[in-house]
């Protein structure tokens, strides 16, 4: 899978994150510079995932807050915040969410992975699709 990255800074978690879906066979693309301000990052991460040259986005700042509403911003995104693995499952099964935010405060690594995880291994559930469709 190709996956669009971006961070506002570039920190161990961040680091760790992108080798982390790297070894699991992942191409990580960044289409800014870390350490960008936090608005370019979310949104250039948001194009790359809805003009199709990533299949899914990760987006990091201190809270997580300021890139998801940078991404949310571009058409055909659904950026959501998650803390855990479990409301990463929930983005992605009842919201189809496409990319993936991450604050870097209170986010080790290692929770970092289990979100990024739970993210990547769940599917939609097609019978969301119309509340979806309502988000434009």
């Amino acid at each position: 899978m190709r996956i669009a990255f971006g961070s506002d800074e570039a920190t161990a978690v961040t680091a760790a994150v992108q080798a982390h879906l790297r070894a699991a066979g992942h191409e990580v693309v960044l289409p800014r510079p870390e350490g960008d301000p936090w608005p370019d990052v979310g949104r250039a991460v948001g194009e790359s995932v809805a003009g199709g040259e990533a299949d899914t986005g990760v987006v990091c700042c201190w809270t997580g807050t300021g890139v998801s509403m940078a991404a949310n911003k571009v058409a055909g995104i659904r950026a959501a915040r998650c803390t855990d693995a479990q409301t990463a499952e929930g983005a992605r099964r009842w919201n189809d969410a496409n990319v993936l935010a991450l604050g870097l405060r209170l986010t080790s690594e290692a929770l970092a992975a289990e979100i990024v995880d739970a993210f990547l291994a769940t599917s939609p559930n097609n019978d969301e699709r119309e509340n979806v469709a309502k988000l434009g």
